[in-house]
């Protein structure tokens, strides 16, 4: 299986967003922020249930916040 990695908008989102702290986002979600600030480096992928809050926190679909990049093409069965 090919790498893949999870990329995403936090940072940009909290600064459009009245200049968000990464603990003003963390108390809205109920992680730590030391949780956000692995995810929002790329260091962690959150949990699909983490990622949902995230954007929900936000007012913004999933997909605008989390991008998912497969290094390689699918395999063609």
């Amino acid at each position: 299986m090919g790498k893949s990695q999870i990329k995403n908008n936090i940072r940009r989102l909290r600064f459009n967003n009245d200049e968000m702290t990464q603990q003003q986002l963390a108390d809205a979600v109920g992680a730590s922020r030391q949780t956000i600030i692995a995810i929002e480096k790329g260091n962690y992928s959150p949990s699909l249930e983490l990622a949902f809050r995230i954007a929900t926190a936000f007012s913004t679909p999933l997909e605008e916040v989390f991008i998912y990049e497969n290094a390689e093409p699918p395999k063609k069965k």
